[in-house]
């Protein structure tokens, strides 16, 4: 990697005069930063390129190659490729596009460069890319229109288009980058090793990314936790809203989909997300400029009351907190501030204030153990001293070891204040609800860090009996569970049912109900009919035999008139759990991720409210937990209005088990536990109903 982003020497094959080529833009970059090393063009059709000396060949240059950057025609690209081999350059960028991007033809001749680098043992990024930028190193070996400044801000993207984008943004703001890497179609280098490599560049202290995909969800998840333990990772993802959607037979398989995945993806691996590119700028400024909070606790400081009150209402529909101020605290501010001013937070120190006015106020709140950082709201009125505020915030902010971020409302009178808080490495917002929301973004990375890193835990389990259930089945062809297959698998993973038993006339459900004791449920069995309730294939409560008959008669004869060709074994008798709340617990394969579990309230309405959440198995307790805290309707599962709550210790050794099997078994593609009843606490928890789909394993 040094020697893509540190090279005493570099090639550009395809080096031109031409105005508005890339050619001429790459090496006209590496010239005028200037890059220190040695530059080398080769154009076979040129003596000199803007003063340099051409060559025809990378085999005609006497010294060693570190970094070979091409910019020819696609076609022209493996001899080159070969070229850079022969001379013993490792390390290459091919910004020529024309490869998969096109179609067949151009992935033909992609796997065909791909194959040299291997050949060569070189590194390559690209094809289709913008390049890469190095300030550390003075080294912009891209088509960009600017460099940004040197700073500690690392930038990955797979679009070429958003790098120029956020390059000009940097620039415009002043903003500081250490790397800028487009990787284009990430033909051999990706996310997965950048990330690696950036989490231990000393020059980087935030890592920011742009994916549309990854090419091994796994991999990626790796290269995240560990980069994301060492240094701020802020990434936003294009391209979720529908991939992934598809008809699934499960309630996991429907809610399921791409976006669910990465969702989970990134809160396991501490991967900060940004929804929009303005979210990407906003949490970089606050984690390059200033320190994480210890805390979740904000206080603001405001000259206005409306944006004092807008910035306290994105607080409160946040995962962080307003800080509560000391009587002290509130005391100090009551002797400096005017009568008329508003000493809890938020402090309003009203719309006369000058700096000396707002400074009395942001020290003394700053200095109160309960505030984890601040937000100072300035609003320009005539009296406002714009610029001396802004040198106060940022001296004050260089004090503490507490972020202090800024919004300065308005845009022709602020904007030398704005500068200024620039300079003294505070970040400013255009409205206060956006400085809240990385204020969060900080809280959360702050929680991330300090997750505990448990081990997990291994369940002993009969696999060798879920082995052969899997196993015969896909002998028959068959890839639908029936339930009494999909109980056996989850009792071997040690979960309680309910006594259960096949049926094949009323008469023998009528005794089997008498010998497991009324009320008891009743439910078709058909290993073709996986929504039962959908076409009235369940009776609950049926309390006598009487009504065992009844219900017998109205479920075979609903599942007939559903599905006629349905193979109808007879209908299951089961013994009725009546307390206890109804969750589900649900699997389904992602093809980037593998397993990803689902958990939320049970019953028929699951797919209507979506109030799930996910995770990428195998899941540690943590995230068990975690899980089940995340859904809308936790509250129900702790207890209201006098309710005991539900067992979460059984409820989270539920997820685990069922996380453990979908590890051990990945012929698993789909299924779910619905419902889980979980009992009060020391009583456990019953899985009253199963299914499961399956697929033989490629390889």
């Amino acid at each position: 990697m040094e020697k893509f982003f540190s090279p005493r020497s570099v090639a550009v094959i395809g080096a031109s005069e031409g105005k508005g080529k890339v050619g001429y833009a790459v090496i006209k970059n590496i010239l005028e930063y200037p890059f220190p090393g040695k530059i080398y063009p080769i154009n076979p059709n040129a003596e000199t390129i803007l003063g340099l000396k051409a060559y025809k060949s990378v085999l005609d240059v006497e010294d060693e190659i570190d970094l070979g950057v091409i910019v020819i025609p696609p076609e022209l690209i493996p001899a080159a490729i070969e070229e850079l081999g022969e001379k013993g350059t490792k390390s290459v960028v091919v910004i020529s596009a024309g490869f998969k991007e096109v179609g067949p033809k151009g992935a033909q001749l992609e796997a065909q460069v791909l194959a040299k680098v291997r050949e060569y043992e070189m590194r390559m990024i690209g094809p289709n890319c913008l390049g890469i930028i190095s300030t550390h190193s003075r080294l912009n070996a891209s088509f960009s229109a600017g460099t940004p400044p040197e700073g500690n801000i690392a930038f990955f993207s797979q679009s070429g288009a958003l790098c120029t984008a956020i390059l000009d943004w940097a620039m415009g703001e002043g903003i500081g980058f250490s790397k800028f890497i487009s990787i284009g179609n990430k033909a051999d280098l990706g996310e997965v090793e950048f990330l690696h490599y950036l989490a231990d560049d000393p020059q980087t202290g935030v890592i920011l990314g742009y994916i549309e995909g990854v090419t091994n969800g796994v991999e990626f998840m790796r290269a995240a936790q560990y980069a994301s333990r060492r240094k701020p990772l802020i990434i936003t993802k294009s391209g979720g809203t529908t991939a992934g959607a598809k008809a699934a037979a499960s309630h996991t398989g429907t809610l399921a989909g791409s976006e669910s995945a990465f969702g989970a993806a990134f809160k396991q691996a501490g991967i900060i997300r940004a929804n929009t590119i303005k979210d990407l700028f906003d949490f970089a400024i606050a984690f390059s400029y200033q320190p994480v909070p210890k805390g979740q606790n904000l206080a603001i400081i405001t000259n206005a009351g409306g944006p004092g009150i807008m910035a306290a209402d994105a607080v409160e529909r946040s995962t962080i907190s307003m800080a509560s101020l000391k009587k002290e605290t509130v005391d100090k501010l009551r002797e400096h501030l005017p009568p008329v001013a508003a000493l809890y937070n938020p402090v309003d120190v009203i719309g006369d204030a000058k700096s000396d006015r707002y400074q009395k106020a942001i020290e003394t709140v700053v200095k109160d153990p309960g505030v984890n950082g601040a937000l100072v709201i300035l609003t320009p009125q005539e009296m406002t001293e714009v610029e001396a505020t802004a040198e106060i915030i940022g001296q004050v902010a260089t004090s503490t070891e507490k972020p202090i971020l800024a919004s300065f409302l308005g845009k022709m009178s602020i904007q030398e204040g704005v500068r200024i808080l620039r300079d003294w490495q505070v970040p400013n917002y255009a409205y206060p609800e956006h400085a809240v929301a990385s204020f969060e973004a900080m809280v959360d990375y702050k929680r991330f860090l300090e997750r505990p890193y448990d081990a997990g835990r291994h369940f002993k389990a009969d696999s060798a009996k879920v082995e052969g259930i899997i196993s015969s089945a896909l002998a028959e062809g068959r890839n639908h569970l029936g339930e009494a297959e999909a109980r056996e698998i989850i009792a071997a993973y040690g979960f309680s049912i309910p006594k259960n038993v096949i049926a094949a006339t009323s008469e023998e459900a009528v005794a089997v109900a008498e010998e497991i004791g009324y009320p008891v449920v009743l439910k078709i069995a058909s290993p073709d009919i996986l929504h039962k309730s959908d076409i009235g294939g369940v009776r609950v409560g049926v309390a006598d035999a009487g009504a065992v008959k009844k219900c017998f008669a109205e479920i075979v004869s609903n599942a007939r008139r559903y599905s006629p060709d349905a193979d109808i074994v007879g209908v299951a008798v089961q013994e009725m759990v009546a307390s206890g709340k109804e969750v589900i617990l649900g699997l389904s394969k992602d093809p980037q991720f593998g397993p990803l579990l689902m958990f939320g309230l049970g019953g028929i309405y699951v797919e209507v409210l979506k109030d799930v959440s996910f995770r990428v198995c195998p899941i540690h307790p943590f995230e068990a937990a975690s899980m089940i805290r995340e859904i809308r309707s936790f509250p129900l599962l702790r207890g209201v209005r006098g309710e005991k709550p539900a067992d979460l210790s059984a409820l989270e050794e539920s997820l685990l088990r069922l996380s453990q099997l979908a590890i051990d078994f990945p012929q698993i593609v789909e299924g779910d536990i619905n419902p889980l009843k979980v009992r009060y606490p020391g009583e456990g928890a019953v899985a009253i109903d199963a299914r499961f789909i399956i697929k033989e394993e490629k390889g």
